[in-house]
């Protein structure tokens, strides 16, 4: 097994789970439908959970995340925003693969994010990469969350169970570079977003 997929599955499965058995600060305040795969944290307007509680919060303590207010994105509500598919070939086997995925844009929206060009976006994957863009980035690019490849929900262990990530393909600046290089700014096991005003 992939040492980075062997990781990303005890991690995921560790933040997946943090939410639950948190503070009781943290208990009080998130009332998430279904397992939280995604937090964000920084320059929002909304919070549903409180501070990082790093005893039940392992992942982002160790990655060295804080926050005192955040918001637990669950799967439900990711499902239920509109989804966009794009067809980019992936550095992983030089296929072209169809993913499907709200656009990174309305996730962040809908935490209330500030809405300049400037604002900047950090992405953290459960096996430590971290990647800085701005939103104007994220927009030029159209980012989506990816949650499916090729109509199949992506999994732990995998590129999943999110993965922010773009169309390479057709952005001007990236489909000429070998494609290794194209995907620097796309996370997969992404689970936490930091937002700091530009």
């Amino acid at each position: 097994m992939n040492k980075r997929q062997f990781l990303g599955s005890a991690a995921l499965l560790s933040a997946a789970a943090a939410p639950a058995f948190g503070s009781q600060h943290a208990r009080k305040s998130a009332c998430a439908a279904s397992p939280v795969m995604l937090t964000i944290s920084g320059a929002i307007r909304r919070h549903n959970r409180g501070a990082l509680d790093p005893a039940f919060d392992p992942l982002l303590a160790k990655h060295q995340v804080k926050f005192s207010e955040a918001y637990g994105v669950d799967l439900a509500l990711i499902a239920g925003m509109p989804a966009v598919t794009i067809n980019p070939t992936t550095e992983y086997d030089s296929r072209q693969h169809s993913l499907s995925g709200p656009l990174l844009t309305g996730v962040l929206e809908h935490v209330g994010a500030p809405a300049a060009g400037s604002t900047q976006i950090v992405m953290h994957a459960v096996d430590g990469y971290a990647v800085a863009t701005t939103l104007d980035k994220v927009r030029a690019y159209r980012f989506i969350v990816a949650t499916h490849m090729d109509g199949k929900p992506l999994p732990l262990g995998g590129v999943g169970p999110l993965w922010a990530t773009y169309d390479a393909d057709h952005i001007p600046e990236l489909s000429n570079k070998p494609l290794k290089d194209r995907f620097e700014l796309s996370p997969w096991g992404l689970y936490h977003i930091q937002v700091a005003e530009g």
